[in-house]
């Protein structure tokens, strides 16, 4: 089983919509996925067409067994399940600073989870505190979009200098290029500085395009609405890479 964080300190570089699209191709080759939504906006769980609310016990994650399982939604689609966001999400990390083991008390919440699933998607917020540190503990792999902007690349040297100055691994951290126009010079020299600077870099991007905005109003991911699309394309691509370039060598 592998724990897959779509995480960033930096907003807006479609972390949801690649956990979406990412899981989704995950259960399409047959193996049992879960994607978890831990952003208090619920994004992940609108998509798949469910309520954002998890059960009474379950809120705050003080706990994982019946309370969590109990959680846990069907999606539309074979081998994909979903644990919901909820708006008492936006406390967690208040929630895990008051408990033992307060970086460690995702992790322990999702073991029992992870001998149901091949995989779990975490969608996360971009924060870097107390909720950032239990992922980076539960994650076994940390998948980054960056932008192609000086910004991004800005965010993406703060995310390394943390996990450096904190003892986090950072062999486990691949970044990627995500929202890339393919028609903008300053995306094209930014990424080619941005590939000299960090390493991890995988070499997949996500272009920009409309089809991923459109998952919204669809209410899918874009391979299911638009599989012939760049973006389904991309995620295909990148998909493919994920496995072989890093899920195959852990």
């Amino acid at each position: 089983m592998t724990t897959l964080a779509l995480y960033g300190n930096k907003g807006g570089v479609g972390k949801t919509a690649a956990a979406v699209n990412l899981a989704y191709l995950a259960a399409q080759s047959g193996r049992p996925t879960l994607i978890c939504d831990l952003d208090p906006q619920s994004s992940t769980t609108f998509y798949f067409r469910v309520k954002p609310k998890l059960k009474r016990a379950a809120r705050g994650f003080k706990r994982g067994g019946k309370p969590i399982f109990r959680s846990i939604k069907g999606t539309d689609y074979e081998n994909l399940d979903l644990l919901p966001s909820d708006v008492t999400h936006r406390n967690l990390g208040i929630t895990f600073n008051r408990l033992s083991r307060r970086k460690h008390r995702l992790d322990m919440v999702l073991d029992p989870l992870r001998n149901e699933y091949d995989f779990i998607f975490l969608d996360c917020p971009p924060t870097i505190n107390i909720l950032a540190e239990n992922i980076f503990n539960a994650a076994d792999v940390l998948l980054v979009p960056l932008m192609p902007t000086v910004l991004s690349s800005r965010a993406h040297t703060i995310l390394l200098d943390f996990l450096k100055r904190n003892k986090y691994a950072a062999d486990n951290v691949f970044g990627y290029f995500s929202i890339v126009n393919r028609h903008s010079k300053m995306h094209r020299d930014m990424g080619l500085a941005m590939f000299t600077k960090f390493k991890n870099i995988l070499q997949t991007p996500i272009p920009y395009d409309p089809n991923v905005e459109q998952m919204g109003i669809y209410r899918e991911p874009v391979p299911a609405f638009a599989p012939q699309s760049l973006a389904a394309q991309a995620y295909r691509g990148l998909w493919a890479e994920i496995q072989k370039k890093v899920l195959q060598q852990r």
